[in-house]
């Protein structure tokens, strides 16, 4: 079996926050969403976890982070090709999401980003296929 990753992290507004992501393409597991959580399929073994406040503060003793004011994590994901990256960072923004820089081109990997709407970070990264081997 796969190592498999979860990635959780605290959202103001679930439903605001699935609509969201479902505007980039996302999926969502039915079978682990509620009124406090859901997951979201990114691929075969990668899924994120998107909970109210309330069920978060159920895993840690610490505070949330108020990502729109500090970064806790960045969240990075692969893509087919330039046009790719440029294409997920057009539909974030479209869906209410905030880019919080310039694409970056570094010849043999191509990147660019956006800030959900609670203010995470997603690097969203296509690299050459010559430059991985």
């Amino acid at each position: 079996m796969s190592t498999q990753i979860f990635v959780n992290l605290p959202v103001n507004n679930l439903k605001q926050s699935i609509e969201f992501f479902t505007q980039l393409g996302f999926q969502f597991n039915p079978q682990f969403t509620d009124e406090t959580a859901t997951c979201m399929i990114v691929s075969e073994n990668i899924f994120v976890m998107l909970l109210t406040h309330e069920k978060f503060k159920t895993f840690t003793p610490n505070t949330i982070c108020d990502a729109t004011k500090s970064t806790e994590v960045l969240v990075c994901l692969s893509a087919e090709s330039r046009e790719a990256v440029n294409d997920r960072v057009r539909k974030a923004v479209a869906a209410g999401g905030t880019t919080y820089n310039e694409p970056q081109d570094h010849g043999f990997m191509y990147g660019h980003g956006f800030q959900d709407l609670d203010g995470h970070i997603w690097e969203v990264v296509y690299m050459e296929p010559s430059a991985i081997n």
